[in-house]
């Protein structure tokens, strides 16, 4: 599963853009499971298990990561960008991106430059720029095009005790588990969709779950982490190494409290830890995913992630099987029509 999910980091896939997820992917489970690409781009498949199910489940994760698009070139070759999903301006400051092959810096005045008042306050968003060391527009225009995305250029680390830095974690994390899930033996048949388009409004989530009609679904995420120092207790979310997350609400969804229950009851009885998230604020696919045509029973399992929506997205492995493995139990119950 590690291997995979590095291979998934290192890869490139923007909102729109997630064409090589895609094809990773379906080499991994061809072998495994029937699976297609629908008109959206989402990956769908379905893996026969040991036995037919009562209830049709689906398990989630989407492909796609935040990134940036080139808006504009500049006379002196630099060029404008705007975000694609939730970015933080401090994320920005200085960072490395790739534009294809290309390679280029986000612009940000030196200490030495800057006012008073200045130092007191970030830059505007919309007046960053990004160097790829053109010297005009008409060098910049031989290797970069206004469409263009560009993802922050970022390795893969594994470091200190069972910690991952990589960029893409969310949600690439989702999805080496589905590939590892699909590749096990399961008592029941199941299926799985590789969503696109999370990070701009849960659009693939929509289709893939209007055409896999499925009645219950699991959503696997990364969540935020804010387990850092001088964070309050219950400021921090969530925190790296206590097993995965459990959500009673965010701004997309409320939980359904029986499907809340199932799975911390899951945990204790498989001796997997977990926590519940202490905060209502984002969201993912299970928005999406429970409001499909006449209703989906849905629950959202993540893993806490530091971090998020930046080139070092940092995890714990412990937290991963905790993810998996309470996914498997949850969609054994399903399945079988026991929740």
């Amino acid at each position: 599963m590690l291997n995979n999910l590095k291979n998934l980091c290192l890869l490139d896939g923007v909102s729109g853009n997630e064409g090589k997820i895609a094809e990773y992917i379906i080499n991994e489970i061809a072998p495994y499971a029937e699976c297609y690409i629908d008109p959206l781009g989402n990956v769908i498949a379905h893996k026969k298990g040991a036995s037919s199910t009562k209830k049709r489940v689906l398990f989630d994760a989407h492909m796609d990561e935040v990134g940036l698009i080139i808006t504009g070139i500049k006379d002196n070759g630099m060029l404008t960008f705007s975000c694609i999903g939730g970015i933080n301006t401090e994320v920005l400051l200085a960072k490395r991106v790739k534009i294809g092959d290309v390679y280029g810096v986000i612009c940000v005045k030196p200490i030495h430059m800057l006012s008073d008042d200045e130092k007191k306050k970030l830059p505007e968003k919309d007046n960053l720029l990004i160097d790829i060391g053109a010297l005009s527009k008409a060098e910049a225009e031989e290797h970069v095009e206004i469409g263009d995305v560009a993802v922050f250029d970022s390795d893969y680390v594994e470091f200190g005790d069972n910690k991952i830095k990589a960029k893409a974690i969310d949600d690439r994390l989702g999805c080496a588990i589905l590939i590892d899930i699909i590749k096990s033996d399961l008592p029941f048949d199941a299926w799985f969709s590789f969503t696109v388009q999370e990070e701009v409004g849960l659009r693939g989530a929509k289709t893939a779950t209007f055409s896999v009609d499925p009645d219950f679904a699991i959503a696997i995420e990364s969540t935020t982490a804010c387990d850092i120092i001088d964070t309050p207790e219950n400021k921090s979310v969530c925190k790296l190494n206590e097993g995965a997350v459990v959500s009673f609400m965010d701004g997309s969804t409320l939980y359904e409290k029986s499907l809340f229950d199932a799975a911390i009851n899951t945990a204790k009885n498989i001796g997997n830890k977990i926590q519940v998230k202490r905060g209502t604020s984002g969201g993912n696919n299970a928005g999406a995913i429970h409001l499909t045509k006449s209703g989906v029973r849905t629950i959202s399992l993540s893993i806490p992630c530091r971090y998020l929506h930046s080139p070092e997205c940092v995890i714990d492995k412990r937290d991963i099987e905790s993810v998996r493995d309470i996914a498997v139990g949850l969609f054994e119950q399903m399945a079988d029509d026991r929740i």
